[in-house]
């Protein structure tokens, strides 16, 4: 299948292999002539990086490159790359990259015209709008994993050190104007982080079908989703090479970030601050918290998941089909069975669920979510006792 094309979801998304060479019509097309593109220390390196800045600069573009983020960002990355942005007097952001480049990025670019804290704009209530709006720079997002979909959101995932939690900034700007979505920028990911990548995907989808509340569109997209990600992310864990799957991943990744405004749940809560802890890698936290979560919500969930299973061809539709093939992913991914292996102890537990229970994604999970509750998953998670 052609996977190529253009569509608008409200983002302009220019998709397919080699689509990347569109990088300085994207940025002329948004008046940006001094780019900054904001990646991470590992992809600044590669050629990929240097094409797309080489290609910028001979189109007569002042590019500037800003790649000192750390894989779960944290406000100093935020603050160096707004300072880096105005020394280079940069007028636009590329962000290029894996999730924590794209928040980052998005991040950089919200932030170079406010004059508040960023934290005074952490998704909670209608904070959002003590921004200045017109201090927000133009947006192109270049995702480089299928993971986040990072580059179709409004907000971005930003570590606060001094509470060890991570904090959701949000604002209807930050999302990209122009996402160039090319599959042939991921087939160099190792398997082990394109099975993780494509798990947060599956996470994303997952707890956006299954959040309380009326959204068909959101239900629909995140089913889809699914099933893209039961077709492919085997396959391109197999093989990265496989510009189809990754393609298929891709346009999964987004839409799972476009099916979660309507919400997340316990998987992200118990994630979000076990990553802040420890530095765990977003994809794979989510991948051990999954089953775990999943048990605790079957009482709501049992016929929203015969309906997945069914749209995803599992044999005998069930609650228990859907799970079973997740655990059976995990395995096939050599994913840890619980949060003991990615280092979790004990004497974290309360700690733990004090920010679960507090995190912004805690109120999407279909059945509300107390500390005791959080307490109980992170001992089922460190014990491996999914609680059947």
């Amino acid at each position: 299948m052609n996977y190529e094309s253009n569509w608008s979801y409200p983002t302009n998304i220019r998709f397919g292999a080699g689509r990347i060479a569109e990088l300085p019509d994207a940025c002329s097309s948004l008046g940006i002539d001094r780019p900054l593109l904001v990646t991470d220390p590992g992809i600044a390196e590669l050629p990929m990086l240097q094409n797309a800045a080489s290609a910028c600069e001979q189109a007569g573009l002042g590019v500037g490159i800003f790649s000192d983020i750390k894989s779960n960002p944290v406000e100093k990355n935020v603050t160096d790359g707004v300072a880096a942005l105005k020394a280079g007097g940069h007028n636009g952001v590329i962000a290029f990259g894996g999730g924590s480049a794209l928040d980052v990025g998005k991040v950089i670019a919200f932030m170079s015209g406010q004059t508040r804290p960023v934290w005074d704009f952490e998704d909670i209530g209608d904070q959002w709008a003590r921004a200045d709006p017109e201090g927000i720079l133009p947006i192109i997002a270049v995702p480089t994993t299928a993971g986040t979909g990072s580059e179709v959101g409004r907000a971005g995932v930003i570590g606060n050190e001094s509470t060890h939690s991570k904090k959701v900034i949000f604002h209807p700007k930050i999302m990209p104007a122009i996402v160039i979505s090319d599959p042939k920028l991921t087939v160099g990911l190792p398997a082990n982080l394109t099975a993780w990548t494509g798990m947060d995907a599956l996470a994303h989808c997952l707890e956006a079908y299954c959040a309380p509340g009326f959204h068909p569109m959101a239900d629909g997209i995140a089913l889809e989703g699914m099933r893209l990600i039961r077709r492919f992310l085997h396959r391109v864990v197999s093989d990265g090479s496989d510009i189809e799957a990754r393609s298929g991943m891709l346009a999964a990744a987004a839409m799972g970030a476009t099916a979660f405004q309507k919400g997340l749940g316990g998987i992200h809560a118990l994630s979000h601050p076990v990553g802040a802890l420890h530095d765990t890698h977003h994809g794979l936290t989510n991948a051990v918290f999954m089953p775990y979560v999943m048990v605790f919500n079957r009482r709501v969930i049992e016929d929203s998941m015969q309906r997945l299973a069914t749209h995803l061809d599992l044999p005998s539709p069930s609650f228990r089909a859907v799970l079973d093939w997740i655990l059976n992913m995990r395995a096939e991914f050599s994913i840890p069975h619980t949060i003991q292996a990615i280092g979790v102890d004990v004497s974290q537990f309360d700690e733990l669920a004090a920010m679960a229970v507090a995190d912004p994604t805690a109120g999407g999970n279909p059945i509300e979510l107390s500390e005791a509750d959080c307490r109980r998953l992170l001992e089922l998670s460190y014990s491996g006792n999914l609680g059947l």
